[in-house]
């Protein structure tokens, strides 16, 4: 038992005496009326509680606090003091409190044997205490009424009992049900994540062998056959674009902490799709286009900077507090290059390193990959730029 017990089992010893006191005090009587044979011996007679009365209710009553810490001998010394202090009270009787909460904490906090044990022990007390009531009418209604209070003590004791065992074996099987639950859901990850491991190995393996077979005859053909040798460059470009696009929807749920992609691959063809998304939010935007030429940028590298623009959308939506946000892009011969500006709360190089999820890290990641130089700053709102070399990549496209 921790201090939070003994201060409630202290506490409810307090309310039993206090309750007991009132009992008293309500049960007696300050002038009793006493009609003899002679009118004139009629008088008074003061029968108020005394101090014995309130020490004998404190001995069936204060041993309450060990109630719970020793529940069987708090119920004997309780029902031994009731029993032996009955029968000196004058004119009213002893409240029968201390006993029957001693009973129901025997109940319920011990097994049913215990509990049956209490109801029969406390009801043999009530019955056979002494009591000082001049008529034996009303010395009888007395006991059953306390026998019949310590049986239904007993019988609520019980039942708070059984319900607080329902209630922990609800619990228990519960928490087993959600173990089981995250036992399966956790081997269904791996089971999935083995089958799109296969997915890809057939995918890189099919896709490459193709990709090797068509070189090999391109290599054959360039000499002999420009046009048929520049079919197959056409087809190895087919199939590892197509490969690429394979695996791009399957990497979130092999890296395991991104969601998966599942929707086809996306270039700036739905730039207006995240315009939108800024514009919803409340958000001023500029989005220049003109310089940039999609159809002479690689499908991977066009895809990269449209998904760092969604990237970047998003996170200015969540945290920036922005107003308005400028978007430039750019491509040459030799490059192609992304501006993103938001006039936001910007960011710190504490709070580059405390955020959660790939954020910077990740877009810087996904430019370098590419060969192509990434710049965030955060002063005065966030500023991203990205730069991606074309050249040794134009025929990859």
């Amino acid at each position: 038992m921790g201090p939070r017990d003994w201060a409630i089992d202290v506490a409810v010893a307090l309310v039993a005496f206090v309750f007991g006191c009132v009992q008293l005090i309500l049960a007696s009587t300050s002038v009793f009326y006493v009609d003899g044979p002679f009118r004139e011996m009629a008088g008074l007679v003061n029968i108020v509680p005394n101090g014995y009365a309130y020490a004998a209710l404190a001995f069936t009553t204060f041993p309450l606090v060990l109630r719970r810490a020793a529940p069987w001998p708090t119920l004997a010394i309780v029902s031994a003091c009731f029993f032996f202090s009955s029968g000196f009270m004058s004119g009213y009787a002893l409240s029968a409190v201390g006993p029957i909460i001693a009973a129901f904490t025997v109940a319920s906090e011990l097994s049913g044997r215990h509990a049956a044990g209490a109801g029969v022990v406390a009801a043999a007390v009530m019955l056979v205490a002494p009591t000082p009531l001049p008529s034996e009418t009303l010395a009888t209604i007395m006991r059953v009424q306390n026998a019949v209070f310590a049986a239904a003590a007993v019988s609520l004791g019980f039942a708070v009992r059984t319900y607080r065992a329902y209630a922990r074996e609800t619990e228990r099987r519960l928490d087993e049900a959600e173990r089981s639950r995250e036992e399966l859901a956790a081997r269904r990850v791996a089971e999935e994540r083995v089958r799109i491991a296969r997915d890809v190995h057939d995918i890189t393996a099919h896709s490459l062998s193709a990709v090797a077979i068509q070189a090999a005859a391109a290599e054959r053909l360039v000499d002999l056959d420009p046009a048929a040798a520049k079919e197959a460059i056409v087809d190895i470009r087919t199939v590892s674009k197509g490969a690429l696009d394979e695996i791009r929807s399957m990497i979130g749920v092999l890296r395991g902490d991104e969601a998966a992609q599942t929707a086809p691959a996306e270039g700036t063809e739905r730039l207006e799709d995240v315009v939108s998304y800024l514009e919803r939010a409340g958000l001023e935007v500029s989005c220049a286009t003109r310089g940039y030429e999609k159809n002479a940028v690689p499908a991977f590298v066009d895809m990269a900077l449209f998904a760092l623009v969604r990237e970047a959308a998003t996170n200015t939506v969540r945290h920036a507090h922005a107003s308005r946000v400028d978007i430039t892009l750019r491509s040459s011969g030799a490059s192609a290059s992304l501006s993103y500006v938001d006039d936001g709360v910007g960011f710190s190089q504490a709070d580059r390193d405390a955020a959660e999820g790939h954020g910077l890290q990740g877009m810087a990641e996904r430019i370098e990959a590419l060969g192509g130089r990434f710049r965030a700053v955060g002063e005065g709102g966030c500023a991203l730029s990205a730069e991606i070399p074309l050249e040794g990549v134009r025929d990859a496209r």
